[in-house]
């Protein structure tokens, strides 16, 4: 058992909130030159390729049977789905626009929580989840007007993610998370290569495979190492820090997101946009809050995600 060192849980997520968008940034340059299905696929088969290792060098248990490995299977399923359509919406979004959007994740797990898990939800916090979709509509609506349903995609992955999240609490104190990392890795590439393999070239352009150039694959690289160790770091960060210390930290995540997209693809949020964007921050910022004072003293959380993982982690 880990004692408590908040600076140092604090530093994890920080790293973090920077790396989760900057594989999102590499997935978004991506987009044009690689098919979403080979995405996928290197982004897993990097994760595996970094973890198993690890996995060897420590001893940990990363064998899962029965309920475990269903519900293993259906998170990998959600994983999968969740990253495709983020890495689909990245080709069209603006990049601090799509993570914004999928900010909206943290409402919708405090309604899941209330109407699937039985958990209590006061009136103020439904109230400020109201506000928060309010917010993430704002952010929604120009760029809806700009590109169309693809502005739709990161609220498909908001609810994505709500779901993967709710599965991942059902496992989380079963499993140790580096090794159901690997796990979900390993599955995913067992899922993905057939696809992409048995698929006639032509037939789905997604699920087609071109030969990427040094840089390409450089980059594809980068992509899978991001995912994982955002991931890696966010789950580390609560071994010294609770839920309630990290949970607004992730918010930095949407400005680290603005800078990145500005410096790598010169894109800002227009006014109504970044409007939006400072609603959805202080709604959630306020639920944060409203956690800690309802439930002061809690100990730290079991080691698992916190409320809000990125769709590149």
């Amino acid at each position: 058992m880990h004692r408590d060192n908040p600076l140092l849980g604090i530093t994890l997520m920080f790293g973090f909130c920077v790396l989760a968008p900057m594989g999102d940034a590499i997935a978004k340059l991506l987009g044009d030159q690689v098919p979403i299905g080979q995405l996928l696929l290197v982004r897993f088969g990097v994760q595996v390729a970094l973890l198993i290792p690890l996995i060897a060098l420590t001893g940990r248990i990363w064998r899962m049977r029965g309920r475990v490995l269903r519900l293993t299977v259906l998170r990998t399923l959600l994983h999968l789905l969740g990253i495709g359509m983020m890495f689909t919406a990245l080709r069209h979004l603006p990049l601090a626009d799509a993570v914004a959007i999928a900010f909206v994740m943290p409402f919708l797990m405090l309604l899941l929580g209330r109407y699937v898990l039985g958990e209590e939800v006061g009136l103020r916090r439904l109230l400020a989840c109201v506000v928060g979709f309010i917010g993430t509509l704002l952010v929604v609506q120009p760029a809806f007007a700009d590109v169309g349903w693809p502005a739709l995609l990161p609220l498909g992955v908001a609810v994505v993610f709500a779901f993967f999240m709710l599965v991942t609490r059902q496992i989380a104190r079963d499993t140790d998370p580096v090794g159901l990392q690997a796990v979900s890795g390993v599955m995913a590439v067992a899922i993905m290569a057939p696809v992409i393999w048995l698929t006639p070239a032509g037939t789905l352009p997604a699920l087609d495979w071109v030969a990427p150039s040094g840089t390409t694959w450089a980059l594809l690289f980068a992509l899978g190492a991001f995912g994982t160790m955002a991931h890696l770091l966010m789950t580390w960060s609560l071994r010294y820090a609770p839920s309630a210390t990290l949970a607004p930290m992730q918010y930095l995540e949407i400005p680290i997101a603005t800078i990145i997209g500005f410096l790598v693809f010169g894109d800002l949020p227009n006014h109504l946009a970044a409007v939006g964007i400072s609603i959805t921050i202080g709604a959630g910022l306020y639920i944060v809050l409203r956690e800690r004072a309802i439930r002061p003293g809690k100990g730290p959380t079991p080691p698992g995600p916190p409320t809000t993982p990125s769709p590149a982690g």
